[in-house]
């Protein structure tokens, strides 16, 4: 095979690979930093004004240091747009890596120093400043924290998912999402996907903000201590975390669907009010985050109620009781085990909690804090290894209580509104089936078919950079949220 041609500094460079899995061909743009040892030639450094002390300081309220001057105007970048077709991929092999997890003594918790990362960015995301941001705000800082990256540009949807069927994870000591909660969901979903899904899992993943949900990073911007910030100042927040190179494991959550399909999630799962409103708002992107509140609005003008049967198994009662007959256990070998869950028609197992109730405004089963950059959506502290946040919202909430509950959420103060229709539990599996059809599912904010589901949470499952769980500080988990007495509803839907 033709070697791949040397990129130089800033240029752009054919990537390098056949389509995957009868593809269409990919052309996708790859830009090489200058100091990127993968690609050949690249040996000059990229100048830069460094901050007092090196690294600089994130927003945060807790802190008196600042960032630095990192809110210059933003720099004209190339697009994906005209990119050059793909080459085959190069022949050379690449160079052997040390991994982050260490089978001997366990996971280590930083990355190495110097670092190799793959940044794969979607340049349409958000409001389509992506690669902008990425020059004018990260790069700078990967230069002096002797970074050296590859930047690959995605062009349509799952284009990161088939880059991951292929990649050579081990030129990489990291792989960088720039975008928004969803590319991170081709990414994991991707690496799922490989024969050696095993190995592949364990490489350690960075969110970097750059779309208009952008969860994840607001999650573990929230976990380093950080006030809550937008925009800029979390782009920032996040490269910084990635530039002092900490690591912490997540959990995972695995779906199953009654099609057969197996989803793994990184943030959540949706049905209802949330996900009509994350999936109905995509035509307002442009807006940023304020496509959400748009949303919000113009579903409260036509509320709907959805019906379904909800179940699920408290954290508080995984004395783990595994299922009597776990067929599931040998459906598939990809991926692990789910042994909280037998197949979808059979009962739940006998020790999990079915809701009573059928009639549904939203359902939201959460691995993390944020559920949006400004919707701290779980005050109630870290989930322990192994859980995830279950909410959901009773037929009858009035409209009014409805938006006073999402207005609240910006805060984190909606638990303090005594609605009695909301009902929060922590869980580490689930199952819900829609009865009448009616709704989306909203996995990551991508839309899937509305089907019975359930999910399992896998504890500490992937590698995140973020600051580790010594630093958190948990709170001990609450007990569950059940609604007193329902009064009879005002402006019932």
């Amino acid at each position: 095979m033709p070697g791949r041609a040397a990129a130089r500094p800033g240029s752009e460079d054919p990537a390098a690979r056949p389509s995957p899995r009868g593809a269409a061909p990919d052309s996708a743009s790859a830009v090489s930093s200058s100091s990127d040892p993968a690609a050949e030639g690249d040996d000059a450094g990229v100048p830069t004004a460094r901050t007092p002390d090196g690294e600089g300081e994130p927003h945060s309220q807790h802190r008196d240091a600042r960032l630095g001057s990192t809110d210059k105007k933003l720099k004209a970048g190339a697009t994906a747009a005209g990119s050059a077709p793909t080459a085959p991929r190069s022949s050379r092999q690449p160079e052997p890596r040390v991994e982050v997890m260490d089978p001997a003594g366990g996971p280590r918790n930083l990355l190495p120093r110097p670092c190799r990362v793959l940044v794969l960015l979607n340049p349409r995301g958000g409001k389509g400043k992506g690669l902008q941001l990425f020059r004018s705000h990260v790069q700078p800082r990967l230069a002096q924290a002797d970074v050296s990256y590859r930047l690959m540009l995605t062009e349509r949807r799952n284009h990161a998912r088939e880059l991951m069927w292929e990649e050579e994870l081990g030129r990489w000591d990291a792989l960088v999402v720039m975008s928004g909660d969803g590319l991170m969901h081709e990414v994991v979903n991707g690496l799922m996907e490989r024969p050696d899904w095993e190995t592949a899992i364990r490489k350690p993943l960075c969110s970097l903000p750059a779309g208009s949900g952008n969860a994840l990073a607001a999650s573990v911007n929230h976990y380093a201590g950080y006030e809550q910030v937008t925009n800029e100042e979390l782009l920032n927040n996040c490269t910084l975390l990635l530039c002092r190179r900490r690591l912490a494991p997540m959990n995972l959550l695995s779906l199953r669907m009654a099609s057969g399909l197996r989803v793994f999630s990184v943030l959540s799962l949706a049905w209802g009010f949330i996900a009509d409103v994350d999936i109905e708002s995509e035509k307002f992107r442009r807006l940023g985050e304020m496509r959400f509140t748009v949303g919000t609005l113009l579903r409260l003008a036509a509320l709907r109620v959805y019906r379904g049967q909800l179940a699920y198994l408290p954290a508080e009662r995984v004395a783990s009781k595994v299922p009597a007959t776990p067929a599931l256990d040998r459906q598939d070998q990809q991926g692990p085990v789910d042994t909280h869950l037998v197949p979808l028609e059979e009962p739940v197992p006998a020790h999990w909690t079915v809701v009573p109730e059928q009639d549904f405004v939203l359902v939201l089963a959460l691995l993390h804090s944020h559920l949006g950059s400004e919707m701290f959506a779980a005050p109630m502290g870290h989930r322990a290894a192994g859980a995830m946040h279950l909410f959901y919202v009773r037929a009858g909430v009035s409209r009014a209580m409805l938006l006073r509950l999402f207005l609240a959420m910006e805060k984190g103060r909606h638990m303090e509104c005594d609605c009695p229709y909301l009902v929060y539990v922590p869980v580490v599996a689930f199952r819900l089936e829609p009865k009448d059809g009616k709704g989306m599912f909203a996995v990551d904010g991508e839309l899937m078919v509305s089907e019975a589901v359930q999910g399992q949470v896998h504890p500490n499952y992937i590698w995140m950079v973020s600051e580790p769980s010594s630093r958190l500080e948990p709170q001990p988990p609450p007990p569950s949220q059940q609604p007193p007495h329902v009064p009879p509803p005002e402006d019932p839907v």
